[in-house]
């Protein structure tokens, strides 16, 4: 029974606060009790010691159950919290390189990338930094892109092609879809 949020923070309508003259009605296990008077409502609403709740409320008429508010607020919180801890927050790992990187340097970020995108389901941003002069070198670290886009190429697409911002080049490459 929480009567003191104010109407303006709750979802949905309380008892009074229903305007429409009759209502589709639901009973507490959730029955259908069909088309009543609101002031019928209301006084089933009283009988039983529940509210009586506007669920739908541009039906015509409006939907209501006769239910405990504070339940039903109860378990909608549990509802959105389960569907919370059940969706997959994709994130976006960086890993830069530079059009010179040694062998050695490039088989360790290529592994790491490949680990965030295939094992981890995150999607990689390859970021390719100009040092100095470098920068006139961008066939080089456009050929560097190629070369990771296709090893990568059985488990990542790409989702940006490659573009130069700034003295960087910067391409993301997303999981492939399973």
């Amino acid at each position: 029974m929480d009567r003191r949020v104010p109407n303006a923070e709750r979802k949905h309508k309380l008892n009074r606060e229903i305007l429409a003259p009759q209502v589709r009605l639901n009973g507490v296990d959730n029955e259908p009790l069909g088309i009543v008077p609101i002031l019928e409502a209301l006084r089933m609403a009283g009988e039983l010691d529940v509210d009586l709740v506007e669920l739908v409320a541009n039906a015509d008429p409006p939907v209501c159950r006769l239910v405990d508010y504070g339940k039903l607020k109860y378990q909608e919180q549990k509802k959105a919290a389960e569907a919370k801890a059940k969706q997959k927050v994709i994130e976006v790992k960086e890993v830069k390189f530079r059009p010179g990187t040694d062998d050695g340097d490039y088989n360790i970020k290529m592994r790491n990338l490949r680990r965030f995108i295939a094992e981890d389901g995150d999607k990689g941003k390859v970021t390719l930094r100009f040092r100095g002069r470098e920068i006139t070198h961008q066939d080089i670290g456009m050929r560097m892109l190629e070369r990771i886009r296709d090893e990568l190429a059985d488990v990542a697409v790409v989702e940006h092609m490659p573009k130069l911002e700034g003295r960087q080049m910067i391409m993301v490459l997303a999981p492939k879809r399973k």
